[in-house]
C-alpha cells in the first residue's frame, strides 16, 4: 500500500496531521492547516551509504574561545538594543506590524554598512526601483549597496554567497525549489530559514530577516523560525504615532532587557536619546484623569502619563476600552476600586489611554490607573509634578515592585516633587527623602486619601 505523500500543517502552530481538520487541535484555530508534500523516506542501504561519519563530543576545556566581533550598525540605538552592534555570521529577525518602519529602518542599516562592507539587499516584495526610490527619499547615499529582486532562494544564493550582510524582504515571500508549497507556507518558512542559518553559521554571512505578524501580533510562520534566529526584535507603534520602540525578545549575544527609542520622519527613522518627555502631555495637571507613572522598559525608565475618560453609560452594560494597558488588568483593576475602596464605577463607561502610543505590561503601572480613575471619578486633577507606580492585588493591597530606586531617581531628574510609592519599596528609597516627598502606602484606599485629602474626609 502506497504511504502518503502529503500532509497538513497548520500555519498558526505548525501542527502536523495526516488528514485535513478544520479546527486545529493544538492551537485551536480554525481553518489554518495547509496541504503541504512529504519528502519520500531514503532506503535503509542509501541511508547506510549517505551516513556522514560520527561526531566526537570535545571536553569544555579544549573549546577554544571565540570572540564575536561586532560592527557598528549606525544607528546609535539598535546598537543598544543588539547589544552593542551587529555580531558577524548572526541571524537578526526583525518583525512588526505593516508600515511600522521595518524595512525603512533596514535600508538605512544597508546604507551604512555598503561604505565598508558588501551589502546585498534581496527585496521579495519590492522591486529595485522602487528600493532606490526609498533611497532617494531618505536621501541616502549607498551607490555600493547590491540590490536583487528574486523570490526564488536558490537563483538568488550565488549573489547572497558574494556578500558580507544580506538583508531579506521578507521571508514569507521567498521559496524554495526543495518543497512545491506557495511562499509563506509553514514548510516553505521553516525550510528557507533553515537553509539560511546554514549559510550564515558557515560563510559568517550576517542576515537581517524581515518577518510579517499576524493579527495577534506575533510573528507568521512555525515557532520554529524564532528559534532558529540569533535575535528576534519586535517594531512597536501605532502607524499614526511618530514615536516606535524596538524591542528584543530574544538575543543570543545580548541582553533581552534593552530597548530602543525612534522618531518616524519623513527623512527616515532615527533614534531618540532623550525620550524623557515624550510621552508626556503639556497640559497635564489641569484636567481630571490623568496621572503620570514611571515604567520600566527593558534598560530605561520612562515617564509615561496615563489617561482616562469616564462618562454615564447610555446601555445597559457599560463599555470599557484600552489603549496601552492591558484590558482584563483594566477589568480587573475596576473591580477593586468599586469593592475595596467604594467607587461606584459599575455604571459608568471607562476610556483609558496610555500616552504616545506606548504599551505598558508591567504591573507597576497598576497604582498610577487606580489613580487615574479616582481622578477622573471624583472630578478633581492631580498635581502634575506627583507619580505614582506600584501593583495592586485583588485584596487592594499595595505590592512592591522591582527598580523602585530607580523609578524614584527618574522622578527626581524630571522635576516632580512627589512620589506615591508601594510601603515595600519605600525603605530602598529613604536615600531620597530630602530631595523628593516620598508617600508610601500599603492599600489603594490610602493612596486615594492621600492625593484626594478633602473628598476622602
Amino acid at each position: 500500500m502506497p504511504k502518503n505523500t502529503t500532509q497538513f500543517v497548520c500555519s498558526e502552530c505548525g501542527y502536523t496531521s495526516a488528514k485535513w481538520l478544520g479546527r486545529c487541535p493544538d492551537c485551536g484555530k480554525f481553518n489554518t492547516l495547509v496541504e503541504e508534500p512529504v519528502a519520500p523516506a531514503p532506503s535503509a542501504k542509501k541511508q547506510s551509504a549517505m551516513r556522514p561519519a560520527l561526531s566526537h563530543a570535545v571536553p569544555l576545556s579544549r573549546v577554544a574561545f571565540e570572540k564575536y566581533e561586532r560592527v557598528s550598525s549606525g544607528i546609535a540605538e539598535l546598537d543598544v538594543v543588539l547589544g552593542g552592534g551587529i555580531v558577524r555570521g548572526s541571524l537578526v529577525l526583525v518583525g512588526g506590524d505593516p508600515g511600522v518602519g521595518k524595512s525603512t529602518l533596514l535600508t538605512q542599516v544597508a546604507a551604512h554598512l555598503s561604505k565598508e562592507h558588501k551589502v546585498l539587499y534581496l527585496s521579495a516584495e519590492e522591486s529595485c526601483s522602487q528600493v532606490k526610490l526609498r533611497c532617494e527619499r531618505l536621501k541616502i547615499d549607498a551607490d555600493d549597496l547590491m540590490l536583487l529582486n528574486e523570490t526564488n532562494l536558490e537563483n538568488a544564493e550565488e549573489a547572497i554567497l558574494d556578500a558580507e550582510y544580506v538583508i531579506v524582504d521578507s521571508i514569507q515571500a521567498i521559496y524554495t525549489d526543495t518543497l512545491s508549497s506557495a511562499a509563506g507556507s509553514v514548510g516553505q518558512v521553516r525550510e528557507c530559514a533553515a537553509k539560511l542559518m546554514r549559510i550564515a553559521k558557515s560563510r559568517g554571512i550576517t542576515f537581517f530577516i524581515v518577518g510579517h505578524v499576524t493579527k495577534e501580533g506575533t510573528l507568521a510562520g512555525p515557532k520554529v523560525l524564532e528559534h532558529i534566529m540569533d535575535a528576534v526584535l519586535y517594531f512597536e507603534g501605532e502607524r499614526t504615532e511618530n514615536f516606535k520602540i524596538l524591542r528584543a525578545v530574544k538575543n543570543r549575544f545580548g541582553s533581552v532587557q534593552e530597548v530602543g527609542v525612534f522618531e518616524m520622519t519623513g527623512e527616515g527613522i532615527f533614534g531618540l536619546s532623550d525620550y524623557s518627555s515624550l510621552f508626556l502631555s503639556d497640559s497635564r495637571g489641569e484636567a481630571a484623569g490623568a496621572v503620570v507613572t514611571p515604567s520600566e522598559t527593558g534598560n530605561r525608565c520612562m515617564m509615561v502619563e496615563i489617561q482616562t475618560l469616564m462618562c454615564k453609560t447610555a446601555y445597559g452594560l457599560p463599555r470599557r476600552m484600552s489603549l496601552g494597558v492591558d484590558f482584563n488588568r483594566l477589568v480587573v483593576l475596576i473591580a477593586v476600586l468599586e469593592k475595596r475602596c467604594g467607587l461606584p464605577l459599575g455604571m459608568q463607561d471607562v476610556y483609558l489611554n496610555a500616552m504616545g502610543g506606548i504599551k505598558l505590561n508591567e504591573p507597576s503601572a497598576d497604582l498610577a490607573v487606580c489613580a487615574a480613575l479616582a481622578s477622573a471619578e471624583k472630578m478633581t486633577p492631580v498635581d502634575k509634578f506627583t507619580a505614582v507606580f506600584g501593583e495592586v492585588g485583588l485584596t487592594g493591597e499595595v505590592r512592591g515592585v522591582n527598580f523602585a530606586e530607580k523609578r524614584v531617581n527618574e522622578c527626581l531628574k524630571m522635576g516632580f516633587k512627589r512620589v506615591v510609592l508601594p510601603e515595600k519599596n519605600a525603605k530602598a528609597c529613604e536615600k531620597f527623602k530630602g530631595k523628593i516627598q516620598l508617600v508610601p502606602v500599603r492599600y489603594v484606599s490610602e493612596m486615594i486619601q492621600s492625593l484626594f485629602p478633602a473628598q476622602s474626609s
